[in-house]
């Protein structure tokens, strides 16, 4: 009988950990944030963002060593860290000792908000103790799971880029004189890129070359500079018209600490003979695990942890419907965002016998439990040393080239890829088109069955209860047959498939097809074979150009999408099926030396591989001053890098603190009939339930006074808050949340600005600009164009969710705010209007906000208040911080825009006349949405003289969150409108764009059509663009794409250059006084 053990044991930052009663639903993450780690945050709550990226070793038995990989600690459960050591950002360093990582980011700039940085700094770190001299490429890959909203990734790389092994910046030291010179060059060079004495390669503009005129003479002239003039025409790295950036940065080189390897923590020897099971008997003993919740809240109530394939057998048998749980990157997203519950699951991650890798004669049998990592790394040793026999390994190469980040790979198995049963995986077409077969493995024996027999409809499959996957064997390759693979998203890396595919052709030595496989998916509710394009295939001769629209034809019959299908865009993935197919026609063509294909075809459908990115900031030294033009990094740099920097939930706990949770709109547009909160009530740790009568003064906010709190009678939008709940824990709030029972009285709805004008559903409010008589003006140019424009919404995506705490003082209603605002004036206000108390006795803190754009300018006021009001009716402080999918229900995006426009223009392009209609997607309530008409109607002109205009701005009213700032504030909207005009003008009367654009720009001394005089010590675009078009050599790339696009059928290259304006003002008047800007 087998002896579990009922409690955990692991490390954390090289301490031992112990927890006997583990919370079954308590991530590792929100493990760590609980004892006060709260450098690694949350940002997105399903591995897509790497904010929470902390590095997790393992003993690897086999191996004899620890290993190290990137995870997210937001989805790695925390009872499967039993025998781990896991090191956060805290364990590397302190603001007072960093480590080199978290130095180098700081002192180039790596860090903005500085939210997202303790996620970068552990990706880099952990690739360091894997590989001590990485190269840039390698450094870059590091990072594919990290997201950065703010800082761009320049100076992240520049940063990262220092501990390459070809790395220019690998360290400097600092002579006597105060030059900083690479150490391997003490006697010469000042450590910049370039340099003139060390002649280090360099990637980036020289920058002893300024406007593109050599400064070689001045270095000669000059006793300046690391080389004192001596090298004479070949010119100085550090003349006074160098780039100063570089010299800066060689500044910044001189005061990094020496990375040593070496140095780095052990891993816990205590921990590795624990793996082992070498602890002595007194000692705590490694043992299968079955854990029991003890909490009555508790959504798992058990987990078992096997140590054997036996064992689990034994377990799924006695529990055939228990969930079984590997990288935890698919159940717990289920968990978190579609509230799926499972009682009983099965950590199988540390079973050994799922994880072998067994070569035989004619393939390859993998575990399915293997990591994506090692597969991958698996498939690469195999595609070296069979290189005649690896089609299938390099297909599934191709298929994980894309395949989410590192920390996600690293704990994502392959058997979650098949057993999910995804219509969109990137592997399972490989797996089909390939023929492997499965293994399945019970309790009373095992059994094969070929992939193409598991998929039985959506998410089903042919696994019987008590059954598990065991082994997947994908077959060698055979001579003279292909296999590839494609996919195809909304972008390159690390997103899900529209459509995803794999083929296999193999033919006789007279080029005859003696098997052929197309797999797809997203075409069916499963990955599906093509089969009447394989038999169309079958006994033809491959390269026989007539085929090819056979099998194009069969592709497009059997491939056909309902319009109503999950995800949409139905013709679009046929037409992708039946190009994949093209393409694979093409390739395979090529690769076996059937058919007539030219080179040039098979290069344009090849996929590129992504080189090293490269980039550079330029500035020159315009001030002797301590600060004033020079790179400074940041003053909390090193709080960020360190993870010491502290947002709103990084706060510790204010005395018995509460959590509140928002009970949302189910509907678009609804009258609220009841709101029924007895179950929530009843529900353990629940304090209260609030509604719109629970608002003690006034329920109207926002600056045009149109929005309530909480709403008395009528929901506007999926997502908007109906009532809050507030308990002792967040998980309890939440959950009684889902308690709460709304009756609604649905109402129609309007969702799209087209749809807002076709109704009339427009505030009242308009804006204009009238400048001339537009009528005349178009009667007499040479041509007109009517035609109507459009851009979409953009979520903000600031890497910390919206939140505030609320802290009573307990005298005259005081009470402190500690919110992630924009508007601290604005949220002092609304609390205490809503509150019912003098504004003076509501403090708002703000420290820092883990990013905002704009949408945390307004739309975070209601989150503050809202917090404060469960604050005032409890006595305690509350806490309300948005998860990621609550954050982007309810809040406002980049407002879309749409125009009518009518222009007039000489038969060259000269601009004569313009009416433009713009009406902008506002929400359901006013928010800033006229402040951003006004800056987007008095953007139309960007930096064109329109002759006679007439804009007309207004503002739509749909049921959508009510939209809000947004970097740019409606600038960007408004030239966009006019670009899109003017491209269409271009195309009509066959004149480029760049003519239209130049003609058109305004002079010195033209006026605005909202009345602006340009002066001409002000209005240097003309100029700016003339040099940029002389200097970038736009006519000489022009033509050579020109050339590029005539000779390329399948892969088009463009060009484009556009000036743009920016006001730097406020509409509001006031705003504008003194010191406001």
């Amino acid at each position: 009988m087998t002896v579990f053990g009922t409690g955990i044991l692991f490390y954390v930052n090289g301490t031992q950990v112990t927890i006997d009663d583990v919370d079954l639903d308590m991530t590792l993450l929100q493990y760590l944030r609980s004892t006060g780690l709260t450098g690694t945050k949350l940002g997105c709550g399903e591995g897509g963002c790497g904010a929470c990226t902390v590095m997790v070793s393992t003993y690897n038995v086999d191996l004899g060593r620890p290993t190290h990989a990137t995870a997210n600690a937001c989805l790695y459960p925390l009872y499967a860290m039993d025998g781990k050591h896991v090191v956060t950002v805290e364990g590397l360093g302190s603001a007072k000792h960093p480590h080199p990582v978290q130095q180098r980011i700081a002192l180039l700039h790596g860090s903005q908000c500085g939210f997202c940085t303790p996620g970068f700094v552990m990706s880099l770190y952990t690739l360091l103790r894997n590989n001590p001299k990485p190269t840039e490429l390698d450094i870059e890959e590091c990072f594919d799971g990290n997201l950065c909203r703010c800082t761009g990734y320049r100076p992240i790389l520049d940063a990262a880029k220092t501990f390459a092994s070809d790395a220019w910046k690998a360290g400097a030291n600092v002579g006597k004189d105060g030059i900083a010179r690479a150490p391997e060059t003490e006697s010469k060079g000042c450590g910049i890129e370039g340099c003139c004495q060390t002649k280090k390669p360099f990637s980036l503009p020289d920058p002893a070359r300024v406007n593109g005129v050599s400064e070689a003479s001045e270095c000669a002239k000059t006793s300046e500079g690391c080389c004192k003039g001596a090298k004479g025409s070949e010119g100085c790295c550090k003349t006074k018209d160098a780039n100063w950036a570089n010299v800066e940065k060689s500044e910044a080189v001189a005061k990094f600490r020496a990375y040593d390897a070496t140095q780095e923590p052990i891993f816990p020897p205590f921990l590795a003979r624990y793996v082992r099971g070498e602890t002595e008997s007194a000692e705590a003993q490694r043992r299968e695990l079955h854990l029991r919740a003890t909490q009555d809240d508790a959504q798992c109530t058990q987990v078992f942890r096997p140590l054997t394939l036996d064992s689990l057998l034994e377990i799924v048998t006695e529990h055939p419907t228990a969930k079984l749980v590997a990288g935890n990157s698919e159940v717990g997203v289920e968990i978190k965002f579609k509230r799926t519950q499972f009682a009983t699951q099965v950590y199988v991650g540390d079973v050994p016998e799922l994880r072998t890798v067994e070569r035989c004669a004619n393939g390859v049998e993998f575990g399915v439990n293997i990591t994506l990592a090692r597969f991958e790394h698996e498939l690469r040793a195999l595609s070296r040393e069979l290189p005649e026999q690896s089609q299938c390994y390099a297909a599934l190469l191709e298929a994980l080239r894309f395949f989410a980040g590192n920390q996600i790979r690293n704990v994502a198995t392959v058997a979650g890829n098949i057993a999910t049963a995804s219509p969109i995986s990137d592997l399972n077409p490989v797996f089909l088109a390939a023929g492997s077969v499965l293994t399945l493995v019970s309790a009373s024996g095992s059994r094969q069955v070929p992939i193409s027999e598991f998929f039985l409809g959506y998410r089903r499959t042919a696994l019987a209860p008590g059954e598990i996957l065991h082994k997947v064997f994908v077959p060698h390759s055979r001579p003279r047959e292909i296999v590839r693979a494609f996919k195809q998203a909304k972008r390159k890396d690390d997103d899900i498939a529209i459509v995803t595919c794999a083929m296999r052709v193999r033919v006789d030595d007279a080029g005859r097809v003696e098997e052929a496989a197309y797999a797809f998916g997203g075409m069916a509710p499963t990955t599906v074979l093509a089969k009447s394009v394989g038999a169309a295939s079958v006994g033809t001769t491959w390269g026989d150009a007539a085929l090819l629209g056979q099998l194009v034809a069969a592709c497009h019959a059997e491939l056909q999408l309902p319009y109503t299908v999950p995800g949409g865009m139905a013709e679009y993935r046929t037409a992708l099926a039946c190009s994949f197919v093209r393409k694979f026609w093409t390739l395979s063509c090529a690769a076996l030396g059937s058919g007539d294909i030219e080179p040039q075809i098979v290069s344009q459908m090849e996929e590129d591989e992504r080189t090293v990115s490269h980039g550079q900031q330029a500035y020159e030294r315009v001030s002797d001053r301590a600060i004033v033009g020079h790179g400074v990094a940041h003053v909390s740099a090193l709080q960020q890098t360190t993870g010491e920097a502290r947002y709103i939930d990084d706060m510790p706990a204010v005395g018995a603190e509460l959590h509140m949770a928002l009970v949302p709109s189910a509907h678009l547009h609804a009258h609220v009939l009841k709101v029924d909160s007895a179950e929530a009530l009843a529900m353990a740790g629940v304090k209260c339930v609030l509604t719109h009568e629970d608002v003690p003064g006034s329920n109207i906010w926002n600056i045009f006074h149109d929005e309530e709190l909480l709403p008395s009678r009528t929901v506007h939008h999926v997502g908007q808050p109906v009532a809050l709940v507030v308990a002792a824990t967040q998980r309890q709030a939440q959950a009684a949340a889902q308690r709460v029972h709304i009756t609604y009285e649905v109402l129609p709805a309007v969702l799209t600005v087209r749809d807002a004008v076709a109704q009339g559903a427009l505030f009242a409010e308009e804006r204009k600009l009238v400048r001339g008589d537009v009528d005349a003006a178009l009667a007499a140019s040479d041509v007109t164009l009517s035609g109507t424009s459009y851009c979409g919404a953009q979520e903000h995506f600031y890497l910390e969710t919206m939140g505030a705490v609320a802290v009573p003082k307990g005298e005259n209603g005081e009470m402190d705010l500690y919110a992630s605002t924009q508007n601290p004036t604005e949220a002092q206000m609304v609390c205490a209007e809503a509150l019912g108390v003098p504004a003076a006795r509501i403090v708002c803190h703000v420290k820092r906000m883990g990013g905002g754009f704009g949408g945390k300018e307004s739309r975070a006021v209601l989150v503050s208040t809202l917090a404060a009001l469960g604050a005032q009716h409890t006595g305690q402080a509350v806490r309300l911080v948005l998860d990621r999918d609550v954050d982007m229900q309810m809040s406002g995006q980049r407002h879309p825009f749409y125009a009518t426009w009518t222009v007039g223009a000489t038969r060259t392009g000269e601009l004569r006349a313009l009416r433009m209609r713009l009406y902008s997607n506002g929400g359901f309530s006013h928010d800033l949405s006229m402040g951003v008409l006004e800056r987007a109607v008095s953007h139309v002109d960007n930096c064109y003289r329109l002759g006679a205009a007439d804009i007309v701005g207004r503002v739509c009213r749909t049921n959508t969150q009510s939209n809000t700032a947004f970097r740019s504030f409606g600038g960007c909207q408004g030239m966009i409108m006019t670009e899109s005009m003017l491209c269409e003008l271009a195309d009509h009367i066959n004149v480029p764009i760049e003519h239209i654009r130049r003609i058109n720009m305004y002079n010195a001394g033209d006026v605005t059509p909202f009345s602006q005089p340009l002066l001409a010590e002000d209005w240097n675009v003309p100029r700016m663009w003339d040099q940029l078009e002389r200097e970038a050599e736009v006519a000489v790339r022009r033509a050579e794409i020109d050339e590029f696009n005539r000779t390329t059928q399948f892969r088009k290259r463009g060009l484009a250059m556009v000036p743009t304006k920016f006001g730097i003002s406020f509409g509001v008047k006031h705003l504008n006084q003194g010191m406001s800007l």
